[in-house]
């Protein structure tokens, strides 16, 4: 008689979406009642639905918000399988290590330059390029039955590149044409959870479209690359235009002169450069983190979880730094980095239940919800939008390095462990607290900004 060993399949309690949905509703919709004692006080303060003079601010927010979307969902639904799209395509776990690895080396030649190209020729070419590259993807994902793995890698890696400058360098260089430069904080921590929504949303659709993967034309990469065909249409037609006054030449003197001349630019690039770090290594380690004990798990239904807590804690974003802002601190956003290191090192140190790794996630993620919009507002007190693209690819730079060496050394030789790099990863974010809190005795001691939120 043989014996028959059931395997234990771990999942989310169904309650536990409904309670990352509860509170990220309360934040926003309880936010302006909140804040109306601190607006009384500030008259001239803005919140999340309160845009005051700026009439035209509503419909631009509306209409970048919609490209911001697309580009998420587009994003998403490049890189909503992961690792499995590589092996339903036969790679092996060492070449899924190596295309990996490639789209960072490519990410470091070439990405670390993209963002001056683009101060130079404009954000709405970049952003252009970002949909093209997109649209290549998904074209030969959709006609080609074994699309070039390596090829694809390298095309996402740059849009990444690109979607890390150019959609926000676009929608501050709007703003700056007269819209109220407090009305900014809301439209970064919008940014982030209109981009966690999308990416929920790119995984509803791929799950929807795909029910033979071995029939490979109805899959995630023919609406990927039909919205990156729309998307491009959509930003011909909306958008204005964007005026330039640098030539190379100049370009080159000014960025010498206020990002790299400047001790405070540098510091909030070390701390954009320990976070890109950590995200990076947290969505290659958190799968096989979470399997480690052996027991089965519905990753799938872990996803949304990371992605509805970062919703989460960009939804705090005005209860910290609004004009009207009830609980404003300065300090909440080294707060935030020492809590995500701490998460990232309670799981290095190896703990494997599976319960307390998804809370252990979750707050991470809700943390980094908070830590992306803070950075972006940062950089507007410190960095000229004229710079601001060259700014944040390089700021990339030394943490593609990292990204390069763990790779290949843990993921591809397999000299260094997981809960190694899970730990360098947490010391990334100690040392983005200490970045942010030497930024602002720096500031304590020389106010002047840039700009003024």
């Amino acid at each position: 008689m043989g014996v028959v060993v059931e395997s234990e399949v771990w999942e989310p309690q169904p309650f536990f979406y409904l309670l990352l949905f509860f509170f990220s509703s309360s934040s926003i919709l309880l936010f302006p009642y909140f804040s109306s004692s601190a607006r009384t006080k500030h008259h001239a303060s803005s919140s999340s639905i309160d845009f005051g003079s700026s009439a035209t601010f509503p419909r631009f927010q509306r209409s970048f918000l919609v490209l911001y979307s697309l580009a998420s969902l587009i994003s998403g639904l490049g890189s909503v399988f992961g690792d499995s799209e590589y092996q339903h395509y036969g790679a092996s776990r060492e070449q899924i290590v190596m295309c990996l690895a490639a789209g960072v080396a490519v990410s470091l030649l070439v990405g670390t330059f993209l963002g001056m190209i683009s101060d130079i020729t404009g954000p709405r070419k970049a952003c252009m390029v970002f949909c093209i590259l997109h649209l290549i993807v998904g074209f030969l994902k959709s006609v080609t039955k074994h699309p070039s793995v390596l090829l694809t890698s390298i095309c996402l890696s740059l849009a990444s590149s690109l979607m890390s400058f150019s959609f926000e360098t676009w929608m501050v260089s709007e703003h700056e044409k007269g819209y109220r430069k407090d009305l900014l904080t809301d439209t970064f921590w919008l940014m982030t959870f209109s981009e966690s929504s999308s990416l929920i949303g790119s995984q509803v659709l791929a799950n929807f479209m795909v029910k033979d993967t071995n029939k490979g034309f109805f899959t995630p990469s023919t609406p990927a690359a039909l919205l990156a065909l729309l998307s491009i249409i959509y930003i011909s037609k909306e958008w204005t235009g964007y005026k330039h006054s640098f030539s190379i030449h100049k370009y080159r003197e000014s960025f010498y002169d206020q990002v790299l001349g400047d001790k405070k630019v540098w510091i909030l690039a070390l701390a954009q450069g320990f976070l890109h770090f950590s995200i990076y290594m947290f969505w290659i380690l958190w799968a096989p983190t979470t399997v480690a004990d052996g027991r089965e798990v519905q990753l799938s239904l872990l996803y949304p979880c990371f992605l509805g807590s970062k919703m989460l804690g960009s939804t705090a974003i005005p209860w910290f730094f609004s004009g009207a802002s009830p609980f404003r601190n300065d300090d909440s956003l080294t707060a935030a980095f020492v809590i995500a290191g701490l998460c990232l090192s309670v799981v290095a140190y190896d703990y494997q239940d599976v319960g307390v790794l998804l809370l252990l996630f979750c707050i991470f993620c809700a943390c980094t919800g908070f830590i992306i919009p803070s950075l972006a507002r940062l950089r507007t007190l410190y960095v000229p939008n004229e710079m601001r693209g060259g700014m944040i690819s390089l700021s990339l730079a030394p943490s593609h390095i990292a990204i390069l060496f763990f790779l290949l050394q843990g993921g591809y030789y397999r000299n260094i462990s997981n809960s190694t790099i899970m730990a360098m990863a947490a010391i990334g974010l100690f040392s983005a607290a200490g970045c942010i809190h030497a930024l602002k005795r720096w500031k304590k001691q020389t106010p002047e900004n840039w700009h003024k939120l």
